[in-house]
């Protein structure tokens, strides 16, 4: 399959891709890794008139920490995250490189960027699970200049944010760094978009859980903060038991559709064994290597 015509637009600056896409109207769109937006233009399932390219801004290339905030910008392909050992991305936020090894194909990772998978929206995409999970916020700027977003108002829907059709993300912010956490998937094959995924995050103080975050992805029309199940395992002991009540309960909450792909039953069945899994591997001290053989 070929795209439908386009215009072709490059801008060199956040300001100037402001000023091209409110110029161009509401049928243009940013183009940054484009490993979302170019398959939808192949398969004629997005047709906009205009692309504006946004990578020659090199100054939204970059990974930063400020107190306990992880600042990534848009540019930043999901590669870098994959390969960081930096002690600004370890210290509280070492589940990113982990969990970027479940994006796609090597190819992808390599192209595809942290800010375009944050404005595509996906329920099923890992940077966007992981935006709730650690309470981001989302930078965006627009003809009224720039405004924060917390990634609890950030999502609306199936690929929907509240962005307006002149705004680019130039930043995504990772706030509530913690000691423990793991991301887990299952999909048919390696690559694939995920069935089902769950992801956790929570410190541990004087034996008992704390700060606990628990999100689902593919099994609503935004990632799905578990707000019951949190409640559970805050204070609990971090033990199976405690997991597994944890997983009932929000296999219980959620109402997925079913699909080709398999029926409500089946998606609360792997809901509940990968939220205990994620929280057995956050809470191993070999974390790190169980995370590169988790279920796929």
């Amino acid at each position: 399959m070929k795209p439908a015509p386009f215009e072709y637009y490059r801008a060199y600056a956040p300001a100037e891709v402001v000023e091209l896409l409110t110029g161009l109207g509401d049928e243009a769109k940013v183009l940054a890794g484009g490993q979302s937006l170019v398959p939808m233009m192949n398969f004629r399932l997005a047709h906009p008139a205009a692309l504006v390219d946004i990578n020659a801004i090199a100054e939204l290339d970059y990974v930063r920490r400020e107190g306990d905030s992880l600042r990534i910008g848009a540019l930043t392909r999901h590669r870098t995250l994959e390969l960081s050992r930096a002690p600004e991305v370890q210290d509280g936020f070492s589940l990113l490189p982990r969990a970027a090894r479940w994006i796609g194909h090597y190819p992808i990772r390599s192209r595809g960027t942290v800010g375009g998978s944050i404005a595509h929206a996906d329920p099923a995409a890992e940077w966007c699970l992981l935006a709730r999970l650690y309470d981001a916020d989302v930078v965006v700027l627009g003809g009224q200049g720039t405004r924060v977003v917390p990634s609890a108002d950030w999502f609306t829907g199936f690929l929907s944010t509240v962005a307006a059709t002149n705004d680019v993300v130039t930043e995504v912010r990772f706030n509530r760094p913690r000691a423990f956490g793991a991301l887990t998937e299952y999909a048919r094959r390696r690559g694939d978009f995920a069935i089902a995924a769950a992801a956790v995050a929570f410190d541990v103080v004087d034996g008992r859980c704390r700060d606990v975050s628990i999100v689902l992805g593919a099994v609503a029309g935004e990632p799905l903060r578990v707000t019951e199940a949190e409640a559970l395992v805050e204070g609990a002991e971090p033990a199976a038991p405690t997991w597994a009540a944890a997983a009932r309960i929000a296999a219980a909450a959620i109402r997925p559709n079913a699909d080709t792909y398999g029926g409500e039953r089946y998606r609360r069945h792997l809901v509940d064994t990968l939220i205990q899994r994620a929280f057995a591997e956050a809470f191993a001290s070999d974390a790190s290597v169980s995370a590169a053989s988790g279920i796929r």
